[in-house]
């Protein structure tokens, strides 16, 4: 745990008490602050208050004494309209921060050249904060990972020197932490999400640029340049001065990192050279990995990591559970868990990246359906379907792809494993992507992909894939 020292003395409203905002209650009473715990879910007040916290109903409560608001991501700060306890804090002058903003505190209080990577993007950033972490690992650093990945970052160890804090952040985590300072952070990318909460894609854009902005004095800001938001940011960058690292997975640049023939390429100027190499490593296939690859490499680079080790570490990544989760094989089947691949956009990376597919899908449905993966069909010798959304992608599918509805998740791996042994291609892969939510079978993404892989290691003769 970190405890939080900055409100030492002082009395702070936590709202949102799910798993960063309960962090947040401990961290601020070990550093000497009184906390006053609320939210609007009953269940999460009582388990505060069995820890131990004095729990209220923020809206009505006197806020004259509060020093800050620490809320919830999960709450609105601008848009559709601010959530209730935002403009309570507005109203009394209370600042509205997040739990990020606490730990950059207590770096900047404690060990300001700590190393601190940050990691944003529409798309990617798990697994480059994964990927990140444990290059790391392998350079033998004591790597503390968190934040929206899953371990709320006050939960980590404190920051010290030697010791590197690598966190994912949302769009909604940056929002809340106004004086975000890492001495590496990096923009993937940038398309079309969470306009609900931004209200306009450029307003969603501005609050990522800040995480590659705001780098700490000498520190290294990395922005992919595959989309024309992300260029845009990068050249605002060049021209403030920042070190700026730019990344394509698409063009070979002048200056940069950039991956050709499944090589990571470090350009300056006219010079040229290999940084790492991506092929055979099956925990990051595809060009969407690549990028998440090569930004990787990126942050290595600038963190002094020596490309033998980059190069090794690349290799012993296991990637993440139920995103191109490399299961099994029997014979020369491969099985793929990308329980994670909740929509189209999201399978399409999955089914980019294999050429002989026996193609697990179907679930509760999203708007569109699979109608934007057509393109990928002619690399499906299969599909089984399952689910809600069997029908509607069965009448999608039609002739252009043989299918056959099986329901159930375990009646699909059983029949695409026996079809994909049948087929005597070199090659073929058995992928649960089901480009669907898994509300009407599971109750989520993660147990669903848990029950693949139950399924898959439970067939004869399956051995697990060792990285």
């Amino acid at each position: 745990m970190i405890p939080v020292t900055s409100f030492a003395g002082k009395t702070v409203a936590v709202f949102g008490l799910g798993g960063s905002g309960l962090a947040s209650c401990h961290a601020l009473r070990a550093g000497g602050a009184e906390v006053i715990a609320g939210d609007d879910n009953s269940d999460n007040v009582t388990k505060a208050a069995q820890a131990g916290f004095v729990t209220a109903d923020l809206r009505s409560v006197s806020w004259a004494n509060f020093a800050a608001l620490i809320l919830t991501p999960g709450a609105p700060l601008t848009h559709p309209a601010p959530h209730w306890s935002v403009l309570l804090a507005r109203q009394a002058g209370v600042e509205v921060i997040g739990d990020v903003e606490l730990f950059c505190r207590e770096r900047r209080r404690h060990a300001p050249e700590a190393p601190f990577v940050a990691i944003t993007g529409t798309n990617g950033k798990s697994t480059t904060t994964a990927l990140i972490a444990h290059l790391m690992k392998v350079a033998g650093y004591d790597t503390q990972m968190g934040g929206n990945i899953g371990t709320a970052i006050l939960s980590l160890e404190p920051p010290r020197m030697g010791r590197v804090h690598v966190i994912e952040m949302s769009s909604y985590q940056i929002d809340l932490t106004p004086s975000l300072d890492p001495s590496v952070g990096i923009l993937l990318n940038v398309s079309e999400d969470h306009i609900d909460r931004h209200g306009t894609l450029e307003n969603y854009a501005a609050v990522k640029e800040r995480l590659v902005a705001d780098v700490q004095p000498g520190g290294t800001s990395i922005v992919g340049v595959d989309d024309i938001f992300c260029r845009n940011i990068a050249d605002r960058l060049d021209r403030s001065g920042k070190r700026v690292v730019r990344v394509s997975v698409k063009n070979p640049l002048p200056d940069g990192i950039y991956v050709e023939h499944e090589t990571i390429v470090l350009a300056s100027g006219a010079a040229r050279s290999e940084v790492a190499r991506l092929g055979g490593i099956g925990s990051l296939r595809g060009l969407h990995n690549a990028q998440n690859a090569a930004c990787a490499s990126a942050c290595t680079l600038a963190m002094g990591i020596p490309t033998d080790v980059l190069q090794n570490g690349l290799r012993s990544f296991p990637g993440l559970a139920h995103r191109m989760e490399q299961v099994g094989r029997r014979g020369n089947v491969l099985f793929v868990n990308d329980s994670k691949g909740t929509n189209a956009d999201a399978a399409a990376h999955a089914l980019s990246s294999f050429s002989d597919i026996f193609w697990i899908a179907g679930g509760k449905p999203k708007a569109g359906g699979i109608t934007s993966l057509t393109g990928y069909f002619p690399r499906i010798r299969k599909a089984y379907l399952i689910g809600e959304a069997a029908q509607e992608f069965a009448g999608t599918l039609g002739e252009a792809v043989p299918h056959e509805i099986s329901q159930t998740l375990d009646v699909a791996v059983a029949n695409a494993a026996r079809d994909a042994e049948a087929s005597g291609l070199t090659d073929p892969v058995v992928l649960l992507s089901p480009a669907c939510a898994s509300f009407d079978q599971y109750r989520n993404f993660e147990i669903r992909g848990a029950a693949f892989r139950d399924l898959v290691t439970a067939l004869p003769g399956v051995k697990p894939v060792v990285m």
